[in-house]
């Protein structure tokens, strides 16, 4: 649809269905997950595994074509753990898999499709053999992972930094600095001169926002009408 057509009250009990399925199905799987959150079609967002935790106001974006997947593996006396902070971005078919550690440090931003791994899962010479190598991976507050870039085991990114659409992140890069390529490779540093607005310049007073979306809601949804909505679910007109 170009635009939505649905009533402001329709909107509502949509929010209301996802917030109620994340409480259900969702949130007993999470060690813990933070208040504030916004899970937009949280039946495409799938958890594997424990020692999973997501902080403050995170905002998770699924697509029915692009699930986003947290899993963490255990085997033998060995187990994987993921720990997302305050503020993040996961957008459509972002996954992240655990063997041993993941930390994600607070404001951080997952575009579409972004992998990160910490293991290799089969070993190099005997492929029979789960897991393989692995090392813990550590991204630093307000770190940025481009479209479909792939974060791999053992890597460490400095706080602030951007990895470039598609980079195959195989070392550690410093702090502020814009990556690209594979692999990944420093391309320039951010300005320091330059002021940073973080996520939870926005999102801090989480209460706040979410009555700033609900009047925006109302507002914007406010001459829709229950027939031409109805319509448009039978029969789509070129406006709709």
């Amino acid at each position: 649809m170009r635009q939505d057509l649905r009533p402001y009250a329709v909107k509502r009990l949509h929010r209301f269905i996802e917030r109620a399925y994340v409480n259900h199905f969702i949130a007993p799987q999470l060690d813990a997950l933070g208040s504030h959150y916004q899970i937009m079609k949280p039946w495409h967002f799938k958890v594997h595994g424990s020692n999973i935790r997501i902080g403050e106001s995170p905002h998770i974006i699924t697509a029915r074509d692009r699930r986003v997947t947290l899993t963490t593996w255990q085997y033998g006396d060995d187990a994987g753990r993921i720990d997302i902070g305050d503020y993040c971005l996961l957008c459509p078919g972002v996954r992240l898999d655990s063997a041993i550690g993941i930390e994600v440090g607070s404001n951080t931003m997952f575009a579409a499709s972004a992998y990160v791994t910490d293991a290799d899962w089969h070993d190099i010479y005997d492929r029979s053999r789960p897991i393989g190598n692995r090392a813990p991976v550590v991204l630093g507050d307000n770190v940025w992972i481009g479209d479909s870039a792939i974060v791999c085991k053992g890597v460490t990114i400095g706080e602030n930094s951007v990895i470039g659409a598609g980079a195959v992140v195989a070392s550690d890069l410093p702090a502020n600095v814009i990556a690209a390529g594979n692999p990944a490779r420093i391309i320039r540093e951010l300005d320091p001169g330059k002021a940073l607005t973080r996520r939870e310049d926005l999102l801090k007073d989480g209460s706040a926002l979410d009555r700033q979306i609900d009047d925006l809601d109302r507002y914007l949804l406010a001459s829709n009408s229950w027939l031409r909505w109805l319509r448009s679910l039978i029969n789509p007109g070129r406006g709709d």
